[in-house]
């Protein structure tokens, strides 16, 4: 399969996420973890997935000068557009509170963009997601807060933990988006980066 068409290939995904190490894994495909800092800022004029688009683009260019014949670099960002502005990781407890309690019993879209960067070309993808919670109470949230410490996810959650078994109702897209990366768009765009060569 896919991993087979790879083998001349080498991948590397620029991200300290475990959710995106563990997708890539589930793929069975063989990557390396390259890890370099970027100040995520974007323009303020930028929406939904303009921003995610910038910002997977922004994360490559520590890499580019240092790309070598068939490395193919993976970035990807993630945020949560509710009420037309993005919300990021949470700076603390209070703040994650504060997110989720936002999100009770509304509508969110969950926007990601992946960028892949070889020596010559660049592709770029992104999907949405839309995600509805109940109302939440305030000990349920805290709860959460408490027990699963959600510091490193956009939006202060994780589908995948008990905030998303108690509290979503509704979700339209990929479910892999909301726990990371859209594992479907990685696979059809690797596998048209192959054919291309």
């Amino acid at each position: 399969m896919l991993n087979d068409k790879l083998k001349d290939f080498n991948i590397i995904l620029a991200s300290a996420s475990p959710r995106r190490h563990a997708f890539l894994k589930a793929m069975h495909l063989d990557f390396d973890i390259q890890l370099k800092p970027v100040e995520e800022i974007y323009p303020e004029d930028l929406k939904r997935e303009e921003i995610t688009d910038y910002l997977a683009k922004l994360k490559a260019t520590p890499f580019t000068e240092n790309i070598q014949h068939k490395n193919i670099l993976i970035t990807s960002d993630t945020i949560v557009w509710l009420d037309h502005k993005a919300i990021g990781k949470p700076k603390d407890e209070d703040d994650a509170f504060s997110m989720i309690k936002s999100l009770s019993n509304k509508t969110h879209e969950v926007v990601t963009s992946i960028c892949f960067t070889l020596k010559t070309e660049q592709h770029l993808v992104n999907t949405t997601t839309k995600v509805t919670f109940k109302a939440l109470t305030d000990e349920e949230i805290w709860h959460y807060v408490k027990t699963y410490k959600p510091l490193d996810k956009a939006g202060a959650y994780g589908i995948q933990e008990w905030i998303g078994a108690i509290g979503i109702t509704s979700i339209e897209g990929s479910y892999n988006n909301v726990v990371g990366l859209p594992t479907h768009l990685l696979y059809e765009t690797l596998n048209t980066i192959v054919k291309g060569f």
